[in-house]
């Protein structure tokens, strides 16, 4: 996998430093590898430290069989503690390989680098530098109250895990959240290793079920088993006892055992629970591991994280002069590097809960999917680590030889696009009088001779009183039609190859709101007009204008006002017409049960919400010409409770592929101000690939992608069919041709224009002339 952000290394030097003298006596509530080595650290880090652990079990009790370890996280423990370090690198197993088997078939990819021990050996380790440093173990030993710890300690260290008692004693302080999830997973093992990591996929009488595996020793392997819950129940587990269970296990996955048993050891049927705390310390307590935070095993974080918090924690307490001080100064390095890896790891886990929605890709698209699935893993690397696995899975895909992903063509209807690029839809509030001006041609233009295969307009409304801002552009008119016909033109002459689409829409109760520089979404000082929508509830109550619910005759009204833009836009050249059903519009408000209260047909099921956005996408797909293709923008998720989720999504997708949308464009949220988006990285496309494997309909990711190795990514792995990027071509209208050059691609996927073409190679950025060393003389 690519480095994550490095660990922090611990200096046995910090021990001149202000903050050690000022730590003289530390609590360890908890044995596990974190506590044992935030012990250890802190010990070697200052001799003369009086460092006690408890820990309520015995020394030779654990739960689980083995460990990985990244190279980077055993790095920072060689730096921290060379004894430590070299005690762990006798007992690793390592290996390069992961095995996937799906439908008989087992496809390897190569160069990913693990290592691995069983976890009795690893305490034993901690164990024993410990006690060679010192440290006060004290096995069989509940620990007193980490308040009552705290008066007589100079520093608490609590890592007594997912269940720990220091942060259920003080949820006030530490605003813990446990999120619950879908699957059900069970700890075991094989007397045997693996030669590989493997991930094994069992389509069963019951449903889908999952086997992740590796050695951890020469003649043992940890193997995971998991599944859905309904799956679980369907295939009787609720009801056997864990001998039954592991034997079960065992049945269903003979072949990849070759015919061997499993065993337990205290092993019982779990559901994954996320930890996460708003605060990580509360005077000289702080939380460390599990306690503070999880991450799903399915990418192997939980020891790793917790022995990269004891180096972050001994490293801090060092350098810092005093306890609080070094406690916020380790929350500050540890939370940012704790985030990024939960988002990598509920990528990971969400993926797992869905893996039956993806078993029917073809079988190399299936195994770089879940190789990928992550984000951490992606295209590029993967083709420098394994470039014959990753040739194949390309091959797959259908690409040309020397022709990365994004830049293999994709028809829709009669609409051929060269590339997978799409210019996001981009409201630059820059019209008079709806009227498209010189920026718009130049916005526009600029980036269809950048390269993209489609570039998208901003929201066109369809009417004035449709406008969010006296900013926004329309079709509502003539003069208009006029306007946007010039700027398709000169994309379809000066851009040739280039496609272009109109996003239709209307702003419903979100209008009649300032230019988005001088205060998104809050309402016009003076000159508003009267607004609409599906249920009279202002966007922000006590602030916004209260829209007017429309009745039938406004409803007619609206859906017309979009076929006549529609005719207008198919007049004016536009190749590709997008129906705007997103962010809270006048569409999107039918949509949301929490903006749509109405109680006539129009209101209430999602079926009867449907009911007026299916009207207005049908009149329109009548009468924009045949062969051109109309594709509909949607808010998967609402991010808010009681509002659209994944699931709704899906059906609301399937009901417009059947009334003959081309593609779906999958945006989420902005529907209610009180949303609480996750932002992340690619952090809507887990919404479009649902949709897309589902639904079986093309798909448009957007939102926070932003490097062409992430489209390829995606593309490769099924998750999408088209990548829209809106902030990156805000960066460089070249973004297309550029993401080309830095590949080597000079294919038709990314033409340069003819007047451009003295730029189509990266220049030169420094110096070349220097000689290169000749000799190399040996120590």
């Amino acid at each position: 996998m690519p480095p994550p952000e490095s660990p922090r290394r611990a200096d046995t030097a910090a021990a001149s430093r202000p903050g050690a003298s000022s730590v003289r006596r530390v609590a360890v509530i908890g044995g596990g590898p974190g506590g044992l080595y935030a012990a250890a650290l802190l010990k070697r880090l200052d001799p003369d430290r009086e460092v006690t652990v408890f820990e309520r079990n015995a020394p030779d009790d654990t739960f689980g069989f083995g460990v990985v370890l990244s190279d980077e996280t055993l790095g920072g423990i060689e730096h921290a503690d060379p004894e430590v370090y070299r005690a762990l690198s006798r007992e690793f197993v390592r290996w390069d390989d992961i095995d996937i088997v799906h439908r008989g078939r087992t496809h390897t990819s190569g160069g990913h680098g693990f290592a691995a021990l069983g976890r009795r050996r690893l305490l034993e380790v901690l164990h024993e530098r410990c006690a060679a440093l010192g440290v006060d173990l004290r096995f069989r030993t509940e620990a007193p109250p980490a308040d009552e710890l705290a008066a007589g300690h100079d520093l608490v260290v609590a890592a007594d895990g997912v269940h720990s008692t220091t942060r259920r004693a003080r949820p006030e302080v530490f605003g813990p959240v446990l999120t619950e999830h879908r699957n059900r997973y069970i700890w075991l093992a094989a007397d045997f290793a693996f030669d590989a990591f493997r991930f094994e996929i069992a389509e069963t009488p019951y449903g889908v079920m999952q086997l992740h595996g590796y050695p951890y020793a020469a003649d043992a392997s940890t193997v995971i088993v998991e599944m859905r819950e309904e799956v679980w129940r369907a295939a009787g587990f609720d009801t056997r006892d864990p001998a039954a269970s592991t034997a079960r296990c065992a049945a269903f996955f003979a072949q990849a055992l070759g015919g061997r048993p499993l065993r337990g050891n205290r092993s019982s049927w779990l559901t994954f629970r996320t930890v996460t705390n708003s605060r990580w310390s509360h005077g000289n307590t702080v939380l460390i591991g599990d306690a503070a935070h999880t991450a799903h095993f399915s990418i192997g974080s939980g020891t790793k994280l917790a022995v990269e918090d004891a180096l972050a924690l001994a490293a801090c307490v060092g350098e810092q002069p005093d306890v609080p001080t070094a406690l916020a100064a380790y929350e500050a390095e540890r939370r940012p590097v704790v985030a990024s890896t939960q988002r990598a790891a509920a990528a990971s886990l969400r993926w797992f809960e869905e893996v039956a929605g993806y078993v029917d890709q073809p079988p190399r698209r299936f195994a770089f999917n879940l190789l990928t699935r992550s984000r951490r893993v992606t295209h590029d690397n993967l083709r420098l680590r394994d470039p014959a696995f990753t040739a194949a899975v390309e091959e797959e895909f259908g690409c040309p030889p020397g022709t990365p992903p994004m830049f293999t063509p994709l028809r829709l209807r009669g609409l051929e696009l060269r590339n997978r690029i799409v210019v996001s839809p981009m409201d630059v509030y820059s019209a008079v009088d709806g009227l498209p001006g010189d920026f718009h041609l130049v916005h526009l233009g600029a980036r269809a001779l950048g390269g993209a295969g489609l570039v998208m307009t901003e929201m066109v409304c369809v009417s004035p009183e449709g406008r969010i801002t006296p900013g926004c552009t329309g079709l509502w008119n003539d003069e208009q039609a006029l306007a946007w016909r010039r700027i398709t033109e000169f994309v379809h002459t000066r851009a040739p190859g280039a496609a272009i689409g109109v996003q239709l829409g209307h702003s419903g109760r979100k209008g009649s709101t300032k230019l988005m520089w001088e205060g998104i979404d809050q309402p016009l000082e003076s000159g508003n007009w009267p607004l609409t929508a599906a249920s009279p509830l202002p966007y922000h109550p006590g602030v916004s204008q209260v829209p007017a619910e429309l009745d039938r005759a406004g409803l007619d009204t609206v859906r017309e006002q979009f076929v006549s833009a529609a005719l207008r836009a198919a007049a004016g050249g536009f190749d590709l017409l997008e129906l705007h059903c997103a962010h809270g519009y006048l569409l999107s408000g039918f949509l949301s049960p929490l903006t749509n209260h109405r109680t006539d047909a129009y209101g209430g099921s999602l079926e009867n919400r449907l009911i007026f956005p299916l009207e207005v996408f049908d009149a329109v797909r009548e009468v924009w010409p045949a062969e051109r293709p109309m594709t509909v923008r949607i808010s998967a998720t609402d991010w808010a409770e009681g509002g659209t989720g994944a699931a709704d999504s899906v059906e609301i997708a399937r009901a417009f592929a059947e009334h003959g949308a081309d593609a779906v464009d999958v945006s989420t949220g902005q529907v209610v101000p009180d949303e609480r988006p996750e932002f992340g990285r690619s952090y809507q496309t887990p919404y479009a690939d649902r949709i897309r494997n589902s639904v079986g309909v093309p798909v448009v990711a957007v939102g926070a992608i932003s490097s062409w190795d992430d489209v390829n990514s995606l593309l490769l792995a099924g998750r999408a069919d088209l990548c829209a990027l809106a902030r990156p071509h805000l960066y460089d209208p070249h973004w297309t041709l550029h993401a080309a050059a830095e590949q080597g691609y000079t294919g038709p996927g990314a033409p340069w224009p003819l007047p451009y073409g003295a730029g189509s190679r990266p220049p030169p950025t420094g110096r070349t002339d220097e000689p290169g060393p000749r000799l190399t003389l040996r120590r």
